[in-house]
């Protein structure tokens, strides 16, 4: 059996929730390690070298259900660290890039377009079409069924 995942045919809505399919991502970008290291600060990448570095995983701890899960280094302190600091996100940032930074710092919190558009200040509609085109912006894909 092919396991081949297809464009769902259910239309999003602004009440679909979305996040970071970071499995996705790695599987359709070459260069998605690449750009998340350059979120980092030269100090950050140099402090968290052993942790960043490919492969390597560390343990988390979900605070909700204190369940630990083993997540890839770079993501983690993308998560935790980067993207707690103040100036990561700002109101001129560019769109999609503002998108991929609220769910980083969020942790990656599943979100509906209508709650990112709250949190950015940006029209819902915006918000949703850009999210439920035919491109998948670094890795953003709605979380259906």
């Amino acid at each position: 059996m092919n396991d081949i995942r297809r464009p769902s045919l259910v239309k999003p809505s602004v009440d679909t929730h979305f996040h970071i399919d970071f499995e996705w991502w790695s599987q359709n970008d070459r260069e998605w390690r690449v750009y998340l290291r350059n979120l980092l600060t030269e100090d950050e990448q140099t402090r968290f070298a052993e942790i960043i570095a490919d492969d390597v995983r560390v343990d988390w701890v979900d605070p909700e259900t204190a369940e630990v899960k083993p997540v890839d280094g770079l993501q983690h302190i993308l998560i935790t660290h980067t993207a707690q600091q103040e100036g990561f996100l700002s109101a001129h940032t560019a769109l999609v890039e503002a998108i991929f930074r609220l769910f980083l710092k969020t942790g990656n919190k599943p979100m509906s377009a209508q709650e990112i558009a709250e949190l950015l200040n940006r029209p819902p509609m915006t918000v949703l079409k850009t999210l439920s085109g035919p491109r998948v912006y670094r890795g953003i894909r709605p979380i259906l069924g």
